[in-house]
């Protein structure tokens, strides 16, 4: 696979050899080509402030099919009342600092650190992150931000401060990954409340060879729009 802008493809150990707990490797750093050759091998990163780089595959693996998004009935009131309205890559920096400053539940601080937020960034400069924003009037009330490579979207993180804000994001983010015919949005772990949202488990196996599969295609690497 060949990347525009990329010295090196950094290779990781085989993630298929990893326990079902997904820790793949130890080290590195956030520079461009570390996080696309880790992504690219099916690897993101996950680590609290003051801790070496951890590089996770976790067996299972969930991802949502953007054609089976589920609209839940409130979701469906925000979608006609057009109280909100959406944009994409108009504001990345914002996005991921709010995702940085949301408190989760079960988690002490936040695994978004200075230097993430650093990284992400660049990517977003080069073409490779982009962020989905959810407005009310002029104020940013919701979002998400991940990575595109080839087909494949890969989801970072979510934020909202206003009721179903950041699944109106995740919405019109599966509806452009329709229309471009994109295969997945990979959001990593599997919990309820994606689960909810249509999301489902893939053995850590079958979704490698789906990402295979999405990488045969060009990353669409520049600015993205929602009409």
């Amino acid at each position: 696979m060949e990347i525009s802008g990329m010295e090196e493809m950094i290779q990781f150990p085989d993630p298929n050899l990893a326990e079902n707990d997904g820790l793949v490797a130890v080290g590195g750093s956030l520079s461009r080509d570390y996080l696309i050759s880790a992504y690219s091998q099916g690897l993101f990163p996950w680590f609290n402030e003051g801790e070496p780089i951890l590089w996770w595959s976790p067996n299972p693996r969930m991802v949502l099919y953007p054609h089976r998004f589920k609209i839940s009935s409130s979701l469906k009131q925000r979608l006609h009342s057009k109280k909100y309205f959406v944009k994409a890559d108009t504001n990345f920096n914002r996005v991921i600092e709010n995702c940085a400053m949301v408190s989760r539940k079960g988690q002490r601080g936040t695994w978004i650190t200075s230097d993430m937020v650093e990284a992400y960034t660049e990517l977003h400069i080069h073409g490779y992150a982009h962020s989905i924003e959810t407005y009310e009037g002029d104020q940013l009330v919701g979002g998400l931000y991940g990575i595109s490579l080839g087909r494949a979207f890969f989801g970072e993180s979510m934020f909202y401060y206003k009721t179903d804000a950041s699944k109106f994001a995740l919405y019109h983010l599966s509806s452009l990954m329709q229309q471009w015919e994109y295969h997945f949005i990979d959001v990593q772990q599997s919990t309820v409340h994606l689960r909810s949202l249509g999301a489902e488990d893939l053995d850590r196996r079958r979704f490698l060879e789906e990402l295979k599969e999405a990488l045969k295609y060009p990353t669409k690497q520049e600015r993205w729009k929602i009409d």
